[in-house]
């Protein structure tokens, strides 16, 4: 880049640049002040004034004249690139801190500033800070955890969740920790649950682009069978899921798959939750019938339910995921000694997945009975706000719009509920 001419405030003058004046100054050097300015065409004061500068810091103003230049070149485009001297802020750890003030106090600030690279000022407010906190007025710079302290504290957090529950994979791990208010990445998540003894599963994964979800909560429920061996035991367990918030709102375990769990099933949960506008389901034979109509589709004629039979296995495929993290969750982790075993569990890990486990369905944040109860801005607002576990517990439910309470008839006997609990069955005669 040549020197050139600028105007400004005292007139015009020549811009020399780095390369120019490292000649000029070779020159001055070999020759002398007077024979180099005049070879170069400057005035003697000028070449002067670059000598005094070298020698009081040879490598501080051309260097930072030179990187400035080759800022000016790389940014003359739209996409400007960061100049090479530009500096980065760097965060000290309160040990880092203390070193660099106790050499500050034995050799003074400028030692300390050229030791270890930190601005003056920038130990002048870590001085100031440690008699403010001395006096009481506020934290010293220089206390706090050990990194090394934190890293552990952030692995047990880890290793507690999954050995809590083990069925978890490190992304979920993590979106329950974040939950929690305790931020960390899916690769630290992985690194720690590896190095305790964690092998990620080896899944074919098929990749598919339609996809819709329910409007609002009770508009749609997928119901589907879960088959497994309990010993020699089979069993079948009915899940009934929301399709808006993944939130499961009735089961039910029998031997087969019989047309008489469904009903009731679905009649318990229609109790509790409300009738749902449009069910779908596969067209295994406890829903539907090829020949004439089911029970459970003159159910649905009765209720006022509109019945969707899916053609294709994605259409159930919410329901799908779910039943496979079931058996991941829940059936491969805990080994059942009968069946009354597995459905006290099963009541235990349902009522966890509906109010503590996060759905990556739902971002990652929020657990199926925040969308389903409608306090979904809510948890994320406290969440946003720090408040962690302690400050999702304390939700109430003043503001969901409930059935308090309802009368029922059942079979011919009347029935009174309170709140989605049955609290009065009157004796048929």
């Amino acid at each position: 880049m040549a020197s050139k001419r600028v105007t400004g405030k005292r007139g015009t003058y020549r811009r020399h640049t780095v390369k120019e004046q490292k000649a000029a100054l070779a020159d001055a050097a070999r020759l002398g002040v007077m024979a180099a300015a005049e070879m170069h065409g400057l005035p003697a004061s000028t070449l002067s004034g670059w000598r005094k500068r070298k020698r009081g810091a040879p490598e501080g103003r051309l260097a930072e004249q030179q990187a400035s230049e080759t800022s000016a070149d790389v940014n003359a485009g739209p996409s400007a690139a960061k100049a090479p001297g530009t500096r980065v802020a760097k965060s000290y750890t309160p040990s880092q801190k203390a070193e660099i003030l106790e050499h500050a106090a034995a050799e003074g600030v400028s030692a300390a500033h050229k030791k270890y690279k930190v601005s003056r000022f920038t130990i002048y407010d870590w001085q100031r800070k440690v008699k403010l906190a001395t006096a009481g007025k506020g934290d010293s710079p220089t206390s706090g955890p050990d990194p090394a302290q934190i890293e552990s504290q952030r692995d047990q957090e880890i290793l507690g969740e999954w050995h809590h529950h083990p069925g978890l994979g490190p992304s979920q791990i993590r979106n329950q920790l974040r939950r929690r208010g305790i931020k960390v990445s899916v690769q630290t998540t992985r690194r720690v649950m590896e190095e305790a003894g964690y092998r990620p599963p080896k899944v074919k994964r098929q990749g598919h682009e339609e996809r819709f979800e329910a409007v609002r909560p009770n508009h749609l429920w997928h119901l589907d069978y879960v088959h497994r061996h309990i010993n020699r035991a089979s069993v079948h367990t009915l899940i009934l899921i929301d399709d808006h918030s993944r939130f499961v709102v009735g089961h039910g375990t029998d031997d087969a798959e019989r047309a008489d769990l469904v009903m009731e099933t679905f009649e318990q949960a229609v109790r509790r939750h409300g009738k749902p506008e449009m069910v779908l389901h596969d067209k295994g034979s406890a829903f539907w019938s090829w020949r004439g109509i089911s029970r459970f589709t003159a159910l649905l004629t009765e209720l006022g339910v509109d019945q969707i039979a899916a053609e294709h296995k994605e259409w159930n495929g919410k329901l799908e995921v779910f039943n496979a993290n079931l058996h991941k969750e829940l059936f491969d982790v805990h080994r059942f000694y009968d069946v009354a075993e597995m459905r006290r569990r099963l009541a235990a890990h349902l009522h966890w997945y509906n109010h503590q486990r996060t759905s990556h369905a739902l971002g990652g944040l929020l657990v199926p009975a925040d969308r389903y109860y409608g306090l979904a801005d809510e948890v994320l607002a406290r969440i946003e706000a720090g408040a962690g576990r302690e400050g999702l517990e304390t939700l109430d439910l003043r503001d969901r719009c409930l059935e308090l309470f309802k009368v029922a008839s059942q079979g011919g006997v009347p029935e009174v509920w309170l709140m989605g609990k049955k609290i009065l069955e009157l004796q048929k005669e």
